[in-house]
């Protein structure tokens, strides 16, 4: 009996998922991709599945700031607004605010139910934080 030895070699990659909400309400997965690196030209191929597979137009892209991305998203469907995803937002920011500091930019914007809560909350935020911390809080209210 002869041993067959198989090499295995451990590949980190990711999976994205690509949500939609139809003109019901509902969501749908419309694609689920698994790459090693996540760059403008993976979109670019992911959204021109879509397009292949009947997707006619995306009227929203909530993304994260990876470069290149919203002109990916323009290329193919160009009608598309591209805005930039406030948790995303909240997260690469907080980078520059102390850990103990932290959970009050978190809650402050995280529990606003509506855009006009964020946006006084930002407010306040500013007045306490803004001299200790100027680019957390330009950063955060760029995206509201």
């Amino acid at each position: 009996m002869n041993a067959i030895h198989y090499k295995t070699k451990v590949v980190q990659s990711a999976s994205y998922t690509i949500l939609g909400i139809n003109q019901m309400g509902y969501k749908e997965v419309l694609g689920i991709y698994m790459s090693e690196a996540q760059g403008a030209d993976f979109w670019l191929q992911a959204l021109s599945g879509l397009s292949n597979r009947g997707v006619k137009d995306i009227l929203i892209a909530c993304i994260d700031a990876l470069k290149g991305f919203p002109q990916a998203i323009n290329t193919i469907f160009p009608n598309t607004v591209v805005q930039f995803c406030i948790v995303h937002q909240i997260r690469n920011s907080l980078k520059y605010a102390a850990s103990k500091d932290q959970k009050t930019f978190l809650k402050n914007v995280y529990q606003a139910a509506t855009k006009a809560v964020a946006q006084s909350k930002l407010i306040e935020l500013e007045e306490t934080w803004g001299k200790k911390y100027p680019i957390v809080i330009k950063s955060e209210s760029a995206g509201i």
